[in-house]
């Protein structure tokens, strides 16, 4: 039995046109796709174990079997790449560095799944990674390396919910970003009666992560990270450390390693107080930092893996303030279709805006428990439940500072604003040496602002 070849790593230096991507392997996964049968490369990428890395960590290979068992010849495929998530810019990161990628992996679920058109999804605001998306697009075309599949590339707003996939579709479609009621493996891309068109719709990591599995095998794959959460993700590390960016990490790694061997630890020197997961989960407190990097483990903390995104705070962070503004994020990114967020993402942001402001609603814990309980059911898109679980937890773990904020001046607050994607038009990384699944940092600290 021959040993499996090591995992190749997504994140490996900037490659700057198709010549340079084939010389390094790529296409292979892609050729043996195609000597494949669809429902075979269906299995071989359940065999590797691979779950989505845009957030809810589903299981890559069921969501595609939905699409393709369906009884329905009309089936498309949707690239997410409108990272909206604040903290995050990872797929960003991928598609300046390498777009080759994630469209072999495009043809390669399209394949798969039967489908004859797929759509990448990104916002209009992301000029540099649709230009690198654009160019690479038209250098496999005029390879004749597609073999007949239409990728369209669509430009969309910068609304919050466009990265969620229902709302996506709508995009897609030509319409607002409001979520749909039925899943797109239901009731897909311009579905008529008799013909709901399934579509599945896959975070642009996600498909990068194709090529490799099918070139150097699920063993492979599996050869890093963890049982239930195998392979490598890559991570965005912001806020309060001193060097924000990207790095490729296995999974299972401490959360620890991120924040303090590749964010650089807090910038301040001061203690970390508090370690977000986007705006949609639990907080992550100072003594679970060691906590492994996998879906599991982050949901046992009380957290997320999400789309791995991490915004750090130090001791100087007042986290009234914080959950202030990411509430009012939350609340100001809502389409408004369901009870769920008029009256209680709504109602939490506006009560967490006065007391930041120092006028303390009555029984300001009941308050926000209250209506936090009002934010998980009857709706259309995770949008009120993520805020229902920061907000929860930020009580649960800063309930003294909650219920004292208003009684006098805050002296940590500090005029707090949303980590800001800047990254610069040329890229570079410094891949370790640690190992082959391992990439470098994204560069130099001054590429990301950091959040406050």
């Amino acid at each position: 039995m021959h040993p499996s070849p090591p995992l190749t790593p997504l994140l490996d230096g900037q490659v700057p046109d198709l010549a340079a991507y084939l010389g390094r392997g790529g296409g292979l996964g892609l050729a043996r796709a195609k000597a494949l049968a669809p429902e075979r490369v269906i299995a071989l990428v359940g065999d590797a174990g691979l779950r989505g890395r845009g957030g809810a960590g589903f299981p890559t290979a069921r969501k595609w079997a939905a699409v393709a068992s369906s009884a329905c010849p009309t089936r498309y495929l949707v690239c997410n790449a409108a990272e909206g998530e604040p903290g995050s810019f990872k797929d960003r990161w991928l598609l300046r560095h390498n777009p080759y990628v994630v469209l072999e992996g495009m043809a390669i679920a399209a394949h798969a799944l039967g489908a004859g058109v797929a759509f990448v999804a990104i916002k209009a605001r992301f000029d540099t990674e649709r230009a690198r998306l654009e160019a690479a697009l038209a250098e496999l075309r005029a390879a004749a390396l597609l073999d007949g599949l239409q990728i369209r590339i669509v430009a969309g707003p910068d609304d919050y919910l466009f990265g969620e996939e229902k709302a996506m579709l709508e995009v897609v479609e030509g319409r607002a970003p409001m979520p749909r009621i039925l899943p797109p493996h239901q009731v897909g891309l311009f579905a008529r009666p008799g013909s709901p068109n399934p579509t599945a719709v896959n975070n642009a990591e996600t498909l990068a992560n194709l090529p490799r599995i099918v070139a150097d095998g699920p063993a492979s794959f599996r050869g890093v990270g963890t049982d239930t959460s195998p392979g490598t993700m890559l991570f965005s590390v912001c806020g309060d450390v001193g060097s924000p960016g990207v790095v490729e990490l296995p999974l299972g790694s401490p959360l620890r390693a991120l924040v303090e061997e590749h964010g650089g630890g807090t910038a301040s020197g001061r203690p970390v107080k508090a370690v977000l997961a986007g705006v949609s989960a639990g907080v992550v407190t100072p003594d679970l930092l060691d906590v492994p990097l996998t879906f599991e483990a982050l949901r046992s903390a009380g957290s997320a893996l999400g789309s791995g995104g991490f915004i750090v705070y130090d001791t100087a962070t007042c986290m009234v303030e914080a959950a202030a503004l990411y509430t009012a994020f939350l609340r100001d990114g809502s389409c408004g279709q369901c009870p769920a967020c008029g009256q209680g993402t709504a109602r939490v942001a506006d009560a967490l805006q006065l007391l930041d402001a120092g006028r303390e609603p009555a029984d300001v814990i009941k308050v926000l428990t209250d209506h936090s309980r009002r934010m998980t059911g009857g709706t259309r898109c995770g949008l009120p439940k993520g805020a229902a679980a920061l907000v929860g937890s930020l009580v649960a773990r800063y309930e003294e500072e909650f219920v004292g904020h208003g009684h006098a001046p805050c002296e940590r607050h500090r005029a707090l604003r949303l980590p800001t994607i800047a990254l610069p038009d040329v890229v570079s990384t410094s891949p370790t040496s640690d190992g082959p699944a391992v990439g470098g940092p994204a560069g130099p600290p001054r590429e990301m602002e950091r959040a406050g």
